[in-house]
């Protein structure tokens, strides 16, 4: 599908989705949530890319939903903006690829959702987090989800009942991004990054990011017995084989990606 507000473009084995409306601060219009779920399939099964690094054109990432699609309609209409949001959530959980935010001013509502449900996130030292629904009488339920499981229950709550920015280096504290690094230098720490992860077999940088969601809320006998067939499955592999053995002979191992 042609898109209109995202850009997509791909180099060596990483994936980059942009969000391209910074006129309206790259908010989650329908349009550009239908667009990166097409993308996010696209991606699952394209087995050229190792890692997705999710990126926004203009000084801010994302100020959130499209507040002039949320005026005057109904709940059927409004029920549809969330599902399809939901959505688009879910599928960055589900690709096989390890999925990175790159994040520059404000990540508000929706656009601090999205970051948190990346598996990962690097910020600039400019960035500011927020959810700041309850100050215009909408409080970020759905964001909350992504909040609570990133950053703990106290700092979730203060988050969204303040709706108060939190400045990069506190995000990082509380765990909400990984590493935070000087506008300047964000582009390359990101890539930095997603190449270090992309050195990995893809085959198992999947089982990996499946298997840490799988267990991740489990209680730890369900998780452990999880885990147990899990890495007994992936010695079966022949890339674990291979690994392993180039491990032993002191080599570098060359991948199969199965």
């Amino acid at each position: 599908m042609p898109y209109e507000e995202i850009l997509f473009a791909t180099k060596d084995s990483l994936g980059y989705l942009t969000l391209n409306n910074p006129k309206k601060i790259n908010a989650l219009s329908r349009k550009m949530i239908a667009e990166m779920i097409d993308v996010l399939n696209r991606v699952a099964v394209d087995e050229t890319i190792k890692v997705l690094i999710i990126r926004a054109a203009g000084k801010h990432f994302c100020a959130g939903h499209y507040l002039n699609e949320m005026i005057d309609e109904g709940v059927k209409e409004y029920k549809a903006v969330f599902d399809q949001c939901n959505q688009m959530m879910q599928l960055i959980h589900e690709i096989p690829q390890p999925v990175i935010a790159q994040v520059q001013g404000i990540a508000t509502a929706a656009g601090c959702q999205l970051v948190a449900w990346c598996d990962l996130a690097v910020a600039a030292e400019d960035a500011k987090f927020a959810t700041p629904g309850v100050k215009i009488g909408l409080f970020c339920t759905t964001p909350m989800v992504a909040i609570t499981r990133a950053i703990g229950r106290k700092a979730a709550m203060e988050m969204l009942l303040s709706g108060r920015y939190f400045p990069a280096q506190e995000a990082k504290d509380l765990g909400l991004v990984n590493r935070v690094v000087p506008l300047d230098e964000l582009e390359r720490e990101t890539a930095k990054l997603a190449n270090q992860i992309a050195e990995a077999s893809r085959f198992v940088l999947a089982i990996g990011k499946q298997g840490f969601y799988a267990q991740v809320d489990q209680t730890d006998d369900k998780a452990l017995h999880y885990a147990k067939h899990t890495i007994t499955m992936n010695l079966e592999a022949e890339d674990a084989q291979n690994g392993i053995k180039a491990f032993i002979q002191k080599k570098t191992p060359e991948w199969k990606n199965r």
